[in-house]
């Protein structure tokens, strides 16, 4: 009779959090502010406000937006004030930003959104190395939800783990 391959790492009981899945899924969107300059250079805040109301604003509708200035312009603050509250009503998020600024804040936000408490006691490993690069603030904004309530936190693999914190 051939010995019983145990797998050990499922009856650990270990919850393996993959940090990509709180990533947005669908693309973002970014509103440029340089399109909105004259010459280039200088923001008129007449031109501006009459030019962001003849914007079609429904191309944001449940989008991710990210508003940037591609060009090398002092934007004075009322402006992304202004821009913002065109765009919080339709789309789904909205912050400065460029792309990958966007889906790290998406992803801080989904984070942040975590019951902590289904993770009490429970021995975690958080997924490294994986398809998308997840931003240091990410791991470190998950150990700070986390670390009050698991019983031990680690990072990697479940069968190859690097060990952050266990409760004594």
């Amino acid at each position: 009779m051939e010995p019983i391959i145990r797998n050990k790492v499922a009856e650990s009981g270990i919850i393996t959090l993959n940090l990509e899945s709180y990533y947005p899924a669908e693309p973002v969107k970014l509103f440029d502010i340089k399109d909105y300059l004259f010459m280039g250079m200088i923001l008129k805040e007449k031109d501006f406000r009459a030019a962001l109301k003849e914007q079609d604003w429904l191309v944001y509708e449940n989008q991710l937006v990210g508003i940037v200035c591609s060009a090398d312009a002092i934007i004075p603050l009322w402006a992304y004030m202004l821009i913002v509250s065109y765009l919080q009503p339709i789309a789904r998020f909205v912050t400065l930003g460029d792309e990958a600024s966007v889906k790290n804040k998406w992803l801080l936000k989904n984070i942040d959104a975590i019951d902590a408490a289904a993770f009490t006691d429970t021995r975690v490993v958080i997924k490294g190395c994986g398809d998308i690069p997840v931003s240091e603030e990410a791991y470190a904004a998950i150990s700070l939800k986390l670390l009050p309530v698991v019983k031990s936190l680690m990072y990697g693999e479940p069968c190859s783990t690097v060990p952050v914190y266990k409760r004594k």
